[in-house]
């Protein structure tokens, strides 16, 4: 049955650049995008062609291929394909094929001609004027899901090995995913099958629950190639199925990853894994300034930069847990290290201390506790602070006996703070919503996360305390709005980027989501959600995204700036280092973080 008009406009809607269309205008184009309707398997464009248009797909798949029919990716819903050819030269640059039975959308290049000139959301969407990123960020800068392979094989736990064993041979594979009633219960391999059925001799009735990995380690589609990378090195793992809302919808195997390249920081975490002591572990983190460089000139997003530098600083502390284990013994009870502040919302760069804490289970013992959690917490973070992770200056570490406690007091800590928000609270506050679990049990915190922001959500006297603690932090503009620099000290003259830049930014998004219950700790990723539930306008948190991403982006070429230079990288920058350009886009961008806080602080924080 054709699509209605009315069917494509419900579903131009939901995609973006489309969706920020005035509604007028969307049911305009509407009516006038072709529907194209494929077998699996039929092409849809050749290399070379005159492409049709832009193709966007409304239902199924499409595999697009190289020169060489080699697949780049495989596409589904809300993607789109064609537009590098289409606005090159309008010959295609690529070959696509449906991979399943496919419906697309397609759009004339007169109508994405019109829309580029005439909406600059749709412009910015399709802007190939870019630089040019690192190899590095080839990798990291792309979701699991375009290369995942969609509908893993699956057995079941009730069949043979031999089964498995002829079902991996049949399809070329080398794991089958495990599942019951559709519930990912495990993973078989190769490896599983040399290892422990040919090498123990045992029978090829043998069941694949007896020698499955029970309970496997999964990323969600949204995880980017650097997550699988890193995951891979750390845990020597070759495979790991992709789930989401509990379904499993593909998985990725060391092979899937071998021509990206993100090995760089691969390696680091790689050496962590593997290092004896926080003395090796510190010959790796030392390379991370190198690093930030290399991603830096490579045209890396200022999130992806820090994402691995983070990456980094999760392997250091997990690896520090683990010979802290070995070096105690077995924990008594169940903990959960977390980090705080930037490593906990991912957003290290150059200059990070450490920021973390413990929670216990509740049964743990006072001799426990002041024994073997404090020695624990001491080897740690020691540990950390030799690996260039300095002692946090405002004792927030799990050696403070304060932040070393069974979930019960974690819990009875909110509950104050939230109930009684005093100057104390509310600075403790602004540190510890941006918790996120490194090592240990996570359940400890799964349901204190959830609380704690339903709690925090309902008590608008908590949130307006939160508000006004958040515009502590001002951008540093004049009366004129002009860039207002440090007057006096040993940074006279110039711009912090760290607190007086991207910290004010980091406070708006917290009360974003403390307001929406939104559970993201990372900056971006709570703007982003903040305007898909709403919380802020598309507009609103488009320039406040634009401005951010200016800011965070300007500060890490400071800190490369520095490197380069042979010095120690800092937040401190100097305007006259900056051209004419790059100042007034600095200066704008602080104006929109101004606007916004003026807007949170009177109450209008929910822009329209």
């Amino acid at each position: 049955m054709p699509l209605t008009s009315a069917q494509i406009l419900h579903f131009l809607k939901s995609v973006h650049p489309y969706d920020a269309l005035p509604e007028a205008d969307q049911e305009d184009l509407a009516g006038q995008i072709g529907v194209w309707e494929k077998a699996s398997g039929e092409g849809i464009y050749q290399l070379g062609d005159d492409l049709p248009g832009l193709f966007l797909i409304y239902e199924g798949a499409a595999e697009i291929r190289d020169k060489n029919n080699a697949m780049i990716s495989r596409l589904g819903i809300r993607n789109s394909f064609g537009e590098r050819g289409l606005l090159l030269d309008g010959r295609a640059v690529t070959s696509a094929y449906s991979a399943e039975p496919t419906i697309l959308l397609v759009f004339s290049p007169e109508i994405i001609a019109g829309l580029i000139a005439k909406y600059q959301p749709v412009a910015r969407f399709f802007d190939r004027t870019q630089k040019p990123r690192s190899r590095e960020n080839d990798l990291t800068a792309i979701p699991i899901e375009t290369f995942m392979a969609s509908n893993p094989l699956t057995c079941r736990p009730e069949d043979t090995v031999k089964q498995a064993a002829q079902q991996m041979r049949d399809a070329r594979v080398s794991s089958l995913c495990v599942t019951d009633d559709g519930r990912l219960i495990g993973i078989i391999t190769v490896r599983d099958l040399s290892f422990k059925v040919l090498a123990s001799e045992l029978p090829a009735e043998t069941l694949v629950e007896a020698v499955m990995t029970a309970n496997p380690i999964t990323l969600g589609p949204a995880a980017i190639g650097s997550d699988l990378l890193h995951l891979m090195m750390e845990r020597r793992i070759g495979h790991v199925p992709i789930v989401e809302g509990g379904h499993l919808v593909g998985m990725v195997t060391q092979t899937d990853l071998t021509r990206f390249q993100a090995i760089s920081s691969a390696e680091l975490v790689s050496q962590i894994a593997t290092a004896k002591d926080a003395e090796e572990i510190a010959q790796a983190t030392a390379r991370i300034p190198n690093l930030l460089v290399q991603l830096v000139a490579g045209g890396s997003r200022h999130e992806i930069v820090t994402r691995l530098i983070t990456d980094i600083a999760d392997a250091a502390t997990r690896r520090l847990l683990s010979l802290a284990e070995k070096k105690l013994g077995p924990p008594p009870v169940p903990y959960l290290w977390l980090a705080c502040g930037s490593q906990g919302r991912r957003e290290q760069t150059g200059v990070s201390d450490q920021d973390n804490c413990l929670i216990l289970h509740d049964s743990v013992s006072e001799t426990d506790r002041e024994g073997y959690f404090v020695d624990l917490a001491q080897f740690v973070c020691d540990g950390l602070n030799t690996s260039g992770y300095v002692y946090c200056p405002g004792d927030m570490m799990a050696t403070n006996p304060r932040w070393t406690q069974p979930l019960a007091v974690w819990k009875s800590y909110f509950e104050g703070w939230i109930n009684k928000p005093d100057p104390e609270a509310q600075m403790l506050s602004s540190v510890m919503f941006d918790l996120r679990p490194i090592g240990g049990d996570t359940s400890l915190f799964e349901n204190l996360q959830v609380e704690t922001l339903e709690a925090s959500s309902r008590n608008s006297i908590f949130v307006a305390h939160m508000v006004s603690n958040s515009l502590k932090h001002t951008p540093p503009l004049s009366l004129l709005r002009g860039l207002a620099t440090i007057r006096s000290g040993e940074h006279k003259n110039t711009l912090d980027m760290k607190h007086n830049g991207v910290v004010p930014v980091v406070d708006l998004a917290r009360i974003y989501a403390l307001q929406g219950q939104i559970g993201a700790v990372n900056t971006r990723a709570r703007l982003e959600e903040a305007r898909e539930t709403g919380q802020l306008s598309k507009s609103g948190a488009g320039d406040l995204l634009d401005a951010y991403d200016l800011i965070a982006e300007t500060r890490i070429q400071h800190q490369a700036d520095l490197v380069k230079q042979g010095a120690e990288p800092d937040n401190f920058l100097q305007p006259s280092t900056l051209s004419d350009f790059e100042r007034a886009h600095v200066r704008d961008a602080f104006v929109v973080v101004k606007t916004m806080q003026s807007a949170v602080g009177h109450g209008r924080g929910m822009l329209s």
